[in-house]
C-alpha cells in the first residue's frame, strides 16, 4: 500500500511538471494523499491533522527569516546595491575568462543573496547576455551560472535551504557555513579550474558593449551602496544571528533608498511588502522583484514539504523506504546511500526543499554527528536537486536566464561537491 501512494504521488508530481502547472497544485494533492493514507492507517481526522501541524512546527522558524529575505533582496533592488555591483562587476569581463567570471560573480551574488531564483534573475540574466555578446554559446554560460547560483544557496548565512538543514538537524548554520567553506575548497577550486580552461578554448569575439550603461539612468550611483552587502558579510563574520543581521543590511539599505535614491518614506513599505518594480522592460527582468509577497510561493512549498515530513513519521509511511535505504547503508556505505537518497527523493520530489526534508527522513539515522549530517545533506541533497532536469531547481534557474537544458552537463561544482564527498568517505573509511 505504501508503494502504491507513493507511486501515486510520483505520477501526479510529474504530470505537473510535464504539463507546466503550478507545483504547488501537485503538492497540495499529495497532501490530501497523504492526509488520506493517514485516516486509512485508522488515525483519527485530528491524529493525522497533528502530525502535519509537528512537521510544520518543526521548521516554523525559518518563516520569519522568509519575510526578512523578502524585505532584503526588495530593498536592495530599490536602493541601487544589485545594480551597482552589477555595474562594478561587468567592467572586468573579458572573452578568454568570462566563464570563469561568469561562475564567480554568479557565486559572489549568490551568497549576498541566498538565492539562487534570485541570483540568476540578476547576475544570471546579465551574464548570459554578455556572454551571448562576446559569442559564447548559452550551453556554456548556463552551467557556470547553474553551479555560481547554488554556490551561495548552499551556504549563505541568508540562504533558505541552509536554514532549513541547521534547523532539521538542530545545529548552527555558522559552523555548517564554516564547515562547508572548507569542504568546499577542492571542488570551488577545481571548478574555477574547468571554466578558465573551457574559456580559455572557446573562440570568443565581441566587447562588453553598454548593456549596463543604463542603469546608470535608473541609479544615483555611490560606493555607499555596498554597504548593506557589507554588513551581511561582516556580521556574518561575527556570528550575529541571520534574523539581526539581515535586519541591519534591511535598514542600511533603505536609508540609501532614501536619502541616495530620493524614495520617500511611505512608498518604501510598499516596496518591502510588493517587491521592486522598473517600468524599463530592458532592465526589469534583472533587477524588479523581491518583497514579501515574492516569498509566499517558497514558504508555501516548505510548510507542505515540512507537513509530508510529519505525516511521514506519524504514519511510518517511509518505513519500507528507509529500511531499503537501510540495508543498502551495509551494502554501500553510509555517503553512497545518502547521494542515491537524495538522488530518489529529487527525482521524485521535483523540488529542493521537499528532497531535502526526505533525504533528512530517510537518512538521520545513519550519521550520530549533527554536524556532519548537515554537511551531507548541503553536499547531497541541495545540489543534486538542481542536477535533474525536471526539478523546479534546476528549470527555474535555466529559464530565467534563456539557458538551454543541456547545460546541466556543465555545472561542474555541483557534480564535484558530492563526488568529493564520496572520496573523502573512502579515504576515511
Amino acid at each position: 500500500m505504501e508503494n502504491l501512494i507513493l507511486g501515486a504521488f510520483c505520477l501526479i508530481l510529474f504530470f505537473f511538471i510535464f504539463t507546466g502547472l503550478p507545483l504547488l497544485g501537485a503538492l497540495a494533492l499529495g497532501f490530501l494523499l497523504f492526509f488520506g493514507y493517514g485516516l486509512y492507517r485508522g488515525h483519527s481526522f485530528g491524529a493525522v491533522l497533528k502530525m502535519a501541524w509537528q512537521g510544520v512546527l518543526s521548521v516554523k522558524t525559518i518563516f520569519l527569516v522568509f519575510i526578512l529575505i523578502g524585505m532584503l533582496t526588495a530593498a536592495w533592488r530599490a536602493s541601487g546595491t544589485i545594480g551597482y555591483i552589477i555595474a562594478l562587476a561587468v567592467r572586468f569581463i573579458r572573452p578568454s575568462v568570462f566563464l570563469l567570471l561568469t561562475f564567480w560573480l554568479n557565486c559572489a551574488v549568490s551568497f549576498l543573496l541566498g538565492t539562487s531564483f534570485g541570483t540568476a534573475a540578476t547576475m544570471g540574466v546579465i551574464t548570459l547576455s554578455i556572454g551571448e555578446t562576446l559569442g559564447i554559446s548559452p550551453l556554456y554560460s548556463g552551467g557556470a551560472i547553474l553551479s555560481g547560483t547554488y554556490f551561495g544557496d548552499r551556504m549563505s548565512p541568508v540562504s533558505t535551504s541552509a536554514l532549513l538543514v541547521s534547523v532539521l538537524t538542530g545545529t548552527d548554520i555558522y559552523r555548517n557555513i564554516g564547515n562547508m567553506a572548507r569542504f568546499t575548497l577542492v571542488p570551488f577550486g577545481l571548478a574555477s579550474l574547468f571554466y578558465l580552461v573551457l574559456g580559455l578554448w572557446l573562440p570568443g569575439i565581441g566587447q562588453v558593449g553598454a548593456m549596463v550603461s543604463g542603469l546608470y539612468d535608473i541609479y544615483n550611483f555611490t560606493p555607499w551602496l555596498v554597504l548593506p552587502a557589507v554588513s551581511i558579510l561582516t556580521l556574518s563574520f561575527f556570528r550575529v544571528s541571520v534574523k539581526k543581521n539581515m535586519a541591519v543590511s534591511i535598514v542600511c539599505a533603505l536609508a540609501l533608498c532614501h536619502f541616495v535614491q530620493g524614495w520617500p518614506w511611505w512608498h518604501l513599505l510598499k516596496i518591502l511588502v510588493t517587491g521592486y518594480h522598473l517600468s524599463d522592460p530592458e532592465y526589469s527582468g534583472m533587477l524588479s522583484g523581491g518583497g514579501i509577497t515574492s516569498m509566499v510561493r517558497v514558504a508555501s512549498i516548505v510548510c507542505l514539504s515540512a507537513s509530508f515530513g510529519g505525516i511521514f513519521k506519524g504514519t511510518g509511511l517511509l518505513k519500507g523506504i528507509e529500511s531499503l535505504f537501510q540495508h543498502l547503508k551495509k551494502k554501500v556505505g553510509t555517503y553512497l546511500s545518502i547521494i542515491l537518497a537524495a538522488l530518489f527523493t529529487g527525482m521524485v520530489s521535483c523540488n529542493q526543499t521537499l528532497s531535502i526534508v526526505l533525504t533528512h527522513q530517510l537518512c538521520s539515522s545513519f550519521v550520530q554527528d549533527r554536524e556532519q549530517l548537515a554537511l551531507d545533506l548541503e553536499n547531497t541533497a541541495v545540489v543534486i536537486s538542481p542536477l535533474i532536469p525536471w526539478s523546479i531547481a534546476c528549470a527555474t534557474i535555466l529559464d530565467t536566464t534563456g539557458a538551454p537544458h543541456t547545460s546541466i552537463a556543465l555545472a561542474v561544482y555541483l557534480f564535484l561537491l558530492p563526488v568529493w564527498g564520496l572520496v573523502k568517505s573512502r579515504s576515511a573509511a
